[in-house]
């Protein structure tokens, strides 16, 4: 058996430590997406295979590559203005209350892309006069990488698909040249979005409240009592009437919780 085979121990290995760092259940259903994300990693640093790259990442002395074994694991994939239904429901909604202050969390942000399509709406409704300049975005990921990407706003134009040619022209800069292809995200629109490290599976602190929560395709990476936790901890940051979005397709919520379903993968918190 070749030392580059992911075999059952190191596997499992791997598994537990993620689970016992983020909480994220690796089933054996993620076993090839565990192989074809590390293997490559494991190759440049030239180590002989899975087992040696388990015991390296288990070292405590070790944390910076551990935090890259996490980063390759957690990675999605994402676009602006994902689940369009969202962001259409958000903007009734905007539009209907009018808020003087508005504070949205995109808990599991990644790229960023939907803290600036959250960020583009906004704008949007302030230019309308629907909302006031007080309004903010926080975006947090567990991947150190993916969030210095986000910090920097640069997206290649196919991510950008969704957004409209005024949108784009508002909200983009276009690169030229060697960046072609590229846009980057308008220093206006990104002064009202910070980015921020955040383990959802542990307490946390130092943010919130928040009239709008966005917890989109996070949650199907979690066992049944992590997701449950992690819904308990978001939930309180979320202020009463306040907006709870899921991935639509990440089913429904069970658990006894305050919220009233008002579209799919949408909840209103009652108290």
């Amino acid at each position: 058996m070749s030392a580059m085979t992911l075999r059952d121990d190191a596997f499992g290995q791997i598994a537990s430590l993620m689970y016992d760092t983020i909480g994220i259940a690796f089933t054996e259903a993620k076993r090839h997406l565990v192989s074809s994300r590390l293997g490559p990693r494991i190759l440049s640093l030239g180590l002989s295979g899975y087992d040696e790259y388990v015991a390296l990442i288990s070292t405590p002395t070790e944390k910076e590559e551990l935090q890259v074994a996490i980063d390759l694991l957690t990675t999605n994939e994402t676009y602006f203005f994902r689940e369009p239904a969202h962001f259409e429901l958000l903007e009734r909604e905007l539009t209907a209350k009018r808020p003087r202050e508005l504070a949205i969390w995109s808990a599991a942000a990644s790229y960023g892309d939907e803290a600036f399509s959250l960020a583009m709406l906004c704008e949007d409704l302030q230019r309308k006069g629907i909302l006031s300049a007080m309004w903010s975005i926080l975006g947090t990921d567990i991947s150190d990488r993916v969030l210095r990407s986000a910090s920097a706003g640069i997206y290649p134009e196919e991510r950008l698909q969704c957004v409209s040619p005024d949108q784009l022209r508002r909200h983009c800069l276009r690169g030229e040249g060697d960046s072609a292809g590229f846009v980057q995200i308008a220093p206006t629109l990104r002064a009202h979005v910070k980015f921020g490290r955040l383990n959802l599976t542990l307490p946390i602190q130092g943010i919130g409240p928040f009239d709008v929560i966005f917890l989109r395709n996070v949650l199907i990476y979690f066992d049944q009592p992590t997701k449950l936790a992690v819904i308990e901890r978001v939930l309180s940051l979320l202020r009463p009437g306040g907006l709870l979005f899921f991935g639509t397709a990440e089913g429904r919520v069970t658990g006894e919780f305050a919220l009233k379903s008002i579209a799919p993968g949408v909840h209103r918190k009652l108290t």
